[in-house]
């Protein structure tokens, strides 16, 4: 996959007073999907409003690390500037314009893009294919759509800029199980075009699905990373995220991973890198 796409390293940020990230680093290789994995408060939302610079518009700001996409910095830049250097943000609850047409919300989209005509009109063309619903109700008010299709709204006005790293805060909150896997197979086939993805999800399991690696952020901080695979086969994990208890359950899990040569020492999943930082 090449380099990294993005490098975050020692990123702090808050809300005044409460600091929500403690130096937290993490990269996305080129073409990767990469996981974020916590529960409420753990300072997911927060990392990715640090990357695409909007956090001052939920009243925070960043205090200290660098974020840098393809080599070049994005932690100077403003939230308009980070669109136009490739990355878009799809935020928590969609977010869509409600009182706007899909169509326009789309058009909407494209303002960061540094394309011309033609490249919108690609744009467009691709949102389409990938959501025909959108390209059916584009006259539509947006706040007259269904949850599952305002989702989609949201993921299609962000690839209206034509980023090549794409942040993704919670994609599957409220869906209904049909449409969250709908979703998932709307970022698979988004990631095996050529976009990278940071992926934030408390559906643990649906998110160990779709990534290559993944990292566990508590209390905004970097506890654990590795291999997405691995992470799905820890105890601790599948305990606290997976909803696991069953201990025959996770010892079926081992034997599984284990199949697949994907054990260490003794048979056990390998380790998983506890983060302490560069």
């Amino acid at each position: 996959m090449g380099g990294a796409a993005l490098d975050v390293t020692r990123l702090s940020a808050g809300y005044g007073p409460v600091r929500a990230l403690r130096e937290v680093t993490l990269d996305v290789p080129q073409g990767s999907v990469v996981a974020v994995l916590g529960g409420n408060g753990a300072g997911k939302s927060t990392l990715l409003r640090a990357i695409s610079r909007t956090l001052p518009y939920y009243g925070g700001a960043s205090k200290g690390g660098s974020v840098r996409f393809g080599g070049a910095p994005l932690h100077t830049l403003t939230a308009d500037r980070v669109v136009a250097a490739g990355v878009s943000q799809v935020p928590e609850g969609r977010q869509v314009f409600a009182r706007m047409t899909v169509q326009d919300n789309l058009r909407a989209g494209a303002l960061g893009s540094t394309g011309g005509r033609a490249a919108r009109a690609a744009a467009l063309r691709r949102v389409h294919e990938l959501f025909p619903v959108l390209a059916q109700r584009a006259h539509q008010r947006a706040g007259l759509l269904s949850g599952g299709e305002q989702q989609q709204l949201a993921v299609a006005r962000a690839l209206m800029a034509g980023p090549r790293l794409l942040l993704l805060d919670e994609p599957s909150l409220g869906l209904a199980p049909m449409m969250a896997a709908r979703i998932a197979d709307t970022i698979r086939q988004i990631n095996a075009e050529g976009t990278s993805v940071l992926l934030v999800e408390q559906n643990a399991a649906l998110a160990l699905r779709l990534a290559s690696r993944a990292y566990v952020l508590e209390v905004g901080e970097v506890t654990l990373s590795g291999p997405a695979d691995e992470l799905a086969a820890s105890d601790e994990v599948r305990r606290r995220y997976l909803g696991v208890v069953d201990e025959d359950a996770a010892d079926d899990a081992f034997r599984v991973t284990e199949q697949a040569g994907a054990t260490g020492p003794g048979g056990r999943p390998p380790a998983l890198t506890r983060w302490v930082g560069p």
